[in-house]
């Protein structure tokens, strides 16, 4: 015999259970291996449904009624044991079938009585579409439903979850609200009412405005402070307003809906209230493209900044930590009041008193300032009035007070530079001044390791870094009248010769050879580069032959200190190093030295020999050497090379 045959006969087969609980899960299985093996038999398994509708009734008759009465169960404890057979039937009947077929079954469920279970099937298992289009058909029947054993509110529930997914028609929209929530509000268990808001929330919000959503919200607040009941339904109430919030991309119209600060003091629990803050602040960073100043905005968004940032404490993670700084600094990037500079900066003081536990939201408020008093030079071209030249004092000093409080080392000596020459651009001379030398009585704080992304770092190569950017700040740093010449870097030059170095590296030497870059550029008649209205020591000096002299013997010292340091590497037999440190030293030399000086010109001549001596110099590089020199002698005001690069062999490798 055929499946085609099997399926009509099988179907017939189960009218004989007695029990219709066991009834229907045969019917259920039935229409799952009949649409595993035969698909194409549609037919068999609409007459499978069709059957079942018959034997309904047999639920609330006597019998079972009885059965339930002796072993003492409740009729609504019963019900809901059909619903998985029944949802799987329905979902088998309904898969790709006709709109007509569709109408048919609703057909025939409205003549059943007691059908409240059968019509939340329905609704669990019809497309969203089909139930969305005859919403108000449905709300009708579930008005004619039986509120014993399945109660009406879980059907409106079923009904609200086809309308998140599909529209109703736009006429109908406010009386489907209307109609459900007449019924939700007058739930008086909690649970059940929370159930069913979670669900018609997200309608509310998809097709009403805020003032629709604030009466429902005010519902839900009624409903769930009584008791505390909000506490037991965190996940409820963190679904509702991630739903309004997804819907208000507006923050100004989200943040004027009377309850929605209300409804957020719900959340008491400080790790959902949390939760709920990130949620927040994700989306406004993602919804929010142009800045703002609207105070209803403002003051919400620092509420919300405020819980996120008050809960770190001792045990919080470091990625945790890392997420909230970086929500918070998406708020104050995307705070602007324009010109008005003055709100601007109380804004920022604000904040830094709010969130002075995030040691990543006070770095961006530093940088905040810091552009601050930037767009102010820019506003007046570089020419301060009196009142601006307060302004950006005021930024420099907030800058000044903040970033002692910071705890990473290079953070700090990076700040100090950068809002050193904020201040030496807006032509704040001694606030610059004490910013350098803030950064240089920090660099013997420097450990030797430090922290990167978790894992242990010499500090060396980070310090040489930071050293680089400051000589180049240096060069345009004019002295203080009252603390002598080169004041600063006679101060940084102790500092690095006291500073502890490791033994097995030449990165002290180094930075003596960017110093002598430095003092080389310091003695020109005219600087590289300079900050436009501050006048540097080219031009403060003009060329002094005292100041000329003072260059030079610092010079000297800091040479002096780079052949002790290559003489001692012949003592530890470090003839590589000492080959490499030989040919950077001649090569700083031959860029930066006046090579007509005689002592300079023998001492590049000893550095050469001195790189090839032991066999470690890389013969291409010192031909490539060798052949600049050649090609460089042949500018004019340079025939002096030439005879130098008689003086320079190349040694061959025996």
């Amino acid at each position: 015999m055929g499946i085609s045959e099997c399926l009509p006969r099988l179907t017939c087969m189960i009218r004989g259970i007695g029990d219709p609980l066991v009834s229907v899960y045969a019917r259920a299985y039935l229409c799952r291996v009949g649409m595993e093996v035969a698909p194409h038999l549609k037919e068999s398994l609409n007459k499978n449904f069709f059957d079942f509708l018959l034997t309904f009734k047999q639920i609330h008759g006597d019998t079972v009624q009885n059965h339930l009465a002796v072993q003492g169960v409740e009729l609504s404890s019963y019900l809901p044991l059909y619903s998985p057979a029944m949802d799987w039937i329905f979902q088998c009947i309904s898969y790709r079938a006709p709109e007509n077929l569709l109408t048919e079954m609703m057909e025939r469920c409205k003549k059943l009585g007691n059908n409240a279970l059968l019509l939340n099937s329905v609704m669990s298992a019809f497309r969203a579409e089909f139930i969305a289009t005859r919403s108000l058909d449905f709300i009708g029947m579930i008005k004619e439903c039986s509120e014993a054993g399945f109660p009406k509110h879980l059907l409106f529930r079923s009904l609200g979850l086809n309308l998140a997914l599909a529209d109703p028609p736009e006429g109908d929209r406010l009386q489907i609200l209307n109609e459900a929530w007449r019924v939700i509000t007058k739930l008086k268990n909690p649970q059940d009412y929370i159930d069913c808001a979670e669900v018609w929330a997200e309608y509310t919000c998809r097709h009403f405005t805020k003032r629709e959503v604030n009466t429902v919200l005010a519902d839900i607040i009624k409903h769930m402070t009584p008791d505390r009941a909000f506490e037991d339904s965190y996940p409820q109430l963190q679904s509702i307003i991630k739903k309004v919030i997804a819907h208000f991309h507006d923050f100004a119209v989200l943040f004027s809906v009377e309850k929605f600060l209300p409804f957020l003091d719900m959340f008491q629990k400080e790790s959902v209230r949390v939760e709920v803050c990130k949620c927040i602040m994700e989306l406004f960073i993602k919804h929010q493209h142009e800045p703002t100043k609207d105070p209803v905005i403002l003051n919400a968004l620092l509420h919300v900044c405020k819980t996120m940032h008050d809960s770190v404490n001792a045990l919080t993670l470091e990625d945790e930590k890392r997420t909230l700084a970086c929500l918070i600094n998406g708020f104050v990037k995307m705070v602007s009041f324009g010109r008005d500079f003055e709100q601007q900066l109380s804004f920022y003081v604000e904040a830094r008193s709010m969130f002075c536990n995030l040691e990543p939201v006070l770095v961006q408020l530093i940088h905040s300032v810091s552009r601050l008093a930037m767009e102010t030079r820019k506003v007046m071209k570089g020419n301060h009035s009196r009142k601006t030249a307060a302004f950006v004092r005021a930024c420099v000093a907030y800058c000044f007070i903040t970033i002692p409080s910071l705890v990473g080392i290079f953070t700090r000596l990076n700040l100090y530079l950068l809002a050193g020459q904020v201040a030496l651009a807006n032509q704040c001379l001694s606030q610059a001044d004490a910013f350098f030398k803030a950064a240089i009585s920090l660099i013997p704080e420097v450990p030797k390791t430090i922290n990167v992304d978790g894992k242990m770092r010499p500090s060396e190569p980070f310090l040489l870094e930071f050293l680089c950017n400051f000589f180049s700040t240096l060069l345009i740093v004019p002295d203080h009248p009252e603390h002598g010449v080169l004041f600063l870097v006679r101060e940084l030059l102790n500092v690095i010769q006291d500073y502890t170095w490791e033994d097995t590296s030449d990165d002290k030497i180094r930075i003596y050879t960017y110093v002598l870059h430095l003092l080389s550029a310091m003695s020109q008649e005219t600087y590289l580069y300079h900050v436009d209205k501050v006048d540097s020591n080219d031009s403060l000096y003009g060329g002094d032959s005292k100041f000329l002299a003072e260059n030079n013997k610092l010079c000297e010292m800091v040479m002096t200190q780079i052949l002790e340091h290559l003489r001692a590497l012949a003592k530890d037999e470090a003839l590589k190093r000492q080959s490499l440190l030989g040919l950077s030293f001649f090569n700083s030399i031959l860029a930066h030295g006046d090579l007509r000086n005689n002592r300079l010109n023998q001492l590049s001549v000893n550095l050469w020999h001195l790189a090839q001596r032991h066999g470690y110099a890389d013969t291409r590089t010192m031909v490539k050497t060798l052949e600049y020199i050649k090609k460089r002698s042949e500018q004019p005001d340079m025939t002096h090379l030439s005879e130098l690069a008689l003086r320079l062999p190349l040694q061959t490798r025996t």
